[in-house]
């Protein structure tokens, strides 16, 4: 008797399935004093229902029979303050989640029960939005083409109500990124299994404001990201740099949503975000950029433009994004027969560009008209030909700011790879097969053809500025440099030659400087390092060339405050190797039409030994080790934690690598001496002090490169919290001292002579050849 009294239940059993199901039905009111008994039965069913979808048939089919679904909806009517919703929102979306039979899933969206739910006019205060858009989420994954329909409401053929969707949309803007990324891919969603009535809902008014809306916001990201360029106020550091770099990164992803938008695949809603997009940010972005009208409240700075547009082209991409952008750029360009031609295609994918052709043309009778009242003189040229005067993107193009060359000849080139272009746009533009172009016709309307040469005059005025820009500038320069050369196949003028003969010059004078600097012996590595990531960028596609560098061309000017530290030293040693790369890569690519695989380094040149006993001993020497002292030179120094210790000085100079030793003489070993501390012979720069003849004073690089951070970026940060250190020796006499520094110098001097003997080959004057400067125009 007593055993049957404390048998336990089954918990998942049918009789105790209906058991808690009537406790609900008798819930009359949810407040404070029941809340967590509620709890309790609601946790209790959906475990229940969870088991039965899977184990046991019949307690889905009483779940079924006892209508459970409408007891939540009417939990949440009876609830008084109870903070119930929280709970029963994270219980029903865990069973919505957890159920697998077709049957079971049908039976859920049906009856209206989800939209009641969907519909409830909740209080979302603290984290209850949370647990809403969690369990919209987790119906949303449950539909398909057959279940969209349980949760329309439908009047005649049209869509007149789907809460989901709409309720969903008022958390699109919500400042959790949790929930704002949940809402989109619940969005993409829907938008993979709509039929047509659902899409014509979508896309109709007033549902598709939702699009419109998030152009704007996307275009308000762009206002936010250029007053954060102009903050800057020329000098972009650590911080500010982040800062724009979290900004670009949310504007890309909500890029890459609407690029999603549009690989769904259906003309309506393609068409919608599209159209959007052109109307409320590229056009009155695009448009006041290249001078060809006036829009109100478009007040980007023209950097800022380029790189939106850029940005645009490189994740939206497209036949309509493409064709729009290249035929607003090129309709001051173009012929009168071409625009004829592009606006009688019958293609979509030239459909949007022709409205915008409309409006220009109109723009352009009004403002002729306009001139011609005034008695405006006007540069008349015929339509077949591309204009004399530089308006448009050319005016940037030309313009005496490098960060305007740049930034517009970016767009350009993203728009001349571009294997969606139209035929006739591709043929103003194009780079690909643009030798057999210039073969087959002289004539070509090509903007490259036709000013190619003005453009590499433009490019290498930059290049060979006296003094030099930044390497950010340089070797963005380069990059399009490289691009020219590679497409079209032809040599430099002699005028361009003169240039890059100068450029060349000047960054092959920049790296032997850098042999007389503290970081010489790590040229070298520097230089077989770096190779193969600059060779990379310099092949970098349009395509794939972050545009962000449009953003930091007028602040890349590094600002160095007075630090000479050996890691800002550091920083212009590899600057000045990467330039001396990219100048030897250009030079390749004009003479041979190829970039070079590897550096030319002179592998079997002179290994440099200090010519001391034992001297491959020294060189390997650790801290702790024991080295022979047949080369030392006595001295004394004083250390913080230890007094004064006599010691023994070595210079040691093997290969490229070149040590100080400091070793104190082992107690049992009168010859040999134990390594007390190791430090770089290069930048050691021995010194006598003035005031004591005895001391000898040693420079000590403290930065170490192999453990240096990998910041996001070029030069993303600058460490000024690196002091390089100083040793202080004191000899017997001025003579010994003046002794130790010789000793110290003529290492160094061996160890930079190994270093260029090993760069020989690439500092000759006539390394791959000699460009001639009377190469013909």
């Amino acid at each position: 008797m007593w055993r049957s009294l404390w048998r336990s239940i089954d918990r998942f059993s049918l009789q105790y399935f209906k058991h808690i199901i009537i406790e609900l039905q008798q819930i009359k009111v949810v407040d404070r004093h029941n809340r967590e008994f509620v709890i309790d039965l609601l946790q209790s069913i959906v475990e229940l229902v969870t088991y039965g979808d899977r184990q046991d048939p019949l307690i889905f089919e009483c779940f079924m029979e006892y209508q459970v679904l409408a007891e939540f909806v009417r939990v949440l009517k009876i609830s008084r303050k109870s903070r119930i919703e929280a709970p029963l929102l994270q219980y029903l979306s865990i069973m919505i989640q957890n159920m697998n039979s077709e049957h079971s899933i049908y039976y859920c969206l049906s009856n209206d029960y989800i939209n009641s739910i969907i519909g409830h006019e909740f209080e979302f205060e603290g984290d209850l939005a949370l647990y809403y858009v969690s369990f919209l989420r987790a119906v949303s994954n449950k539909l398909n083409k057959d279940t969209l329909c349980l949760l329309l409401k439908v009047h005649g053929d049209a869509v007149v109500s789907f809460p989901l969707y709409y309720e969903a949309l008022k958390f699109s803007h919500h400042r959790e990124k949790m929930i704002q990324t949940a809402i989109r891919a619940l969005t993409l969603s829907i938008y993979n299994v709509s039929d047509d009535m659902v899409y014509q809902y979508i896309t109709g008014p007033p549902v598709s404001k939702y699009f419109s809306d998030l152009v704007a916001s996307l275009r308000e990201q762009f206002f936010h990201l250029d007053s954060l360029v102009q903050a800057t106020n020329g000098r972009l550091t650590y911080q500010k740099r982040e800062e724009l770099l979290l900004e670009t990164d949310e504007i890309i992803d909500d890029l890459y949503y609407l690029k999603d938008m549009l690989g769904i695949g259906d003309s309506r809603l393609s068409r919608v975000v599209m159209e959007n997009l052109l109307r409320v940010l590229v056009f009155p972005v695009l448009i006041p950029l290249l001078q060809l009208t006036q829009i109100n409240g478009s007040n980007l700075s023209v950097v800022t433009s380029f790189y939106t547009v850029s940005r645009l082209l490189q994740v939206i991409g497209g036949k309509g994004m493409f064709n729009s952008v290249a035929g607003v750029i090129l309709y001051p360009y173009m012929a009168s027969s071409v625009r004829v031609c592009i606006e009688r295609d019958s293609t979509e994918s030239i459909g949007d560009a022709k409205s915008i052709f409309n409006q220009l043309s109109d723009m352009e009778k009004v403002e002729s008209s306009d001139s011609e009242a005034e008695g405006a003189e006007r540069i008349s040229c015929p339509r077949d030909t591309i204009p004399v005067d530089r308006n448009g993107i050319l005016a940037h193009i030309f313009s005496e700011s490098y960060s305007l060359l740049l930034s517009s000849l970016f767009v350009l080139f993203i728009l001349a790879e571009a294997k969606d272009l139209h035929p006739l746009l591709f043929r103003m533009i194009g780079l690909s097969g643009m030798q057999h172009m210039l073969a087959t016709d002289g004539n070509t309307g090509n903007i490259f053809v036709i000013y190619r040469d003005q453009i590499l005059n433009a490019l290498l005025k930059v290049l060979a500025s006296q003094p030099p820009f930044s390497i950010l500038i340089q070797w963005h320069t380069g990059w399009f440099l490289r691009k020219l050369l590679i497409f079209q196949g032809k040599g430099l003028g002699c005028h361009n030659t003169q240039l890059f003969n100068a450029s060349y010059q000047q960054s092959r004078e920049y790296l032997q400087k850098e042999l007389d600097g503290c970081w010489f012996d790590h040229i070298p590595e520097v230089l077989r390092n770096e190779w193969a990531g600059c060779k990379a960028a310099l092949e970098e596609s349009s395509q794939c060339k972050d545009p962000f560098f449009v953003l930091e061309l007028d602040s890349s000017q590094q600002n160095t405050d007075g630090d000479t530290t050996s890691y800002l030293a550091w920083q212009r040693m590899v600057d000045t190797v990467k330039v001396f790369i990219l100048h030897l890569q250009l030079k390749s690519c004009i003479l041979k039409g190829e970039l070079l695989e590897e550096p030319m380094l002179n592998l079997s040149s002179a290994v440099a030994d200090s010519g001391k006993t034992h001297a491959s001993d020294v060189a390997s020497a650790s801290f702790g080790s024991e080295v022979p002292l047949g080369s030392g030179i006595p001295c004394r120094i004083a250390f913080s934690n230890a007094g004064i210790r006599d010691i023994y000085l070595i210079p040691v100079a093997r290969k490229t690598s070149g040590k100080l030793l400091l070793a104190e003489k082992h107690p049992f070993r009168s010859h040999r001496g134990t390594v007390l501390a190791i430090a770089p012979l290069a930048g050691s720069n021995p010194k006598v002090d003035e005031d004591h003849p005895t001391w000898l004073h040693l420079q000590i690089r403290e930065f170490e490169p192999k453990f240096r951070t990998k910041f996001r970026g070029y030069h993303a940060a600058k460490s000024n919290h690196i002091v390089d250190g100083r040793w202080t020796l004191g000899f017997s006499d001025a003579k010994a001292c003046a002794a130790a520094r010789s000793s110290v110098l003529e290492e160094t001097r061996k160890l930079r002579s190994s270093v260029e003997s090993l760069l020989a080959p690439l500092l000759q004057n006539n390394c791959l050849g000699n460009l001639s400067e009377s190469e013909d125009d």
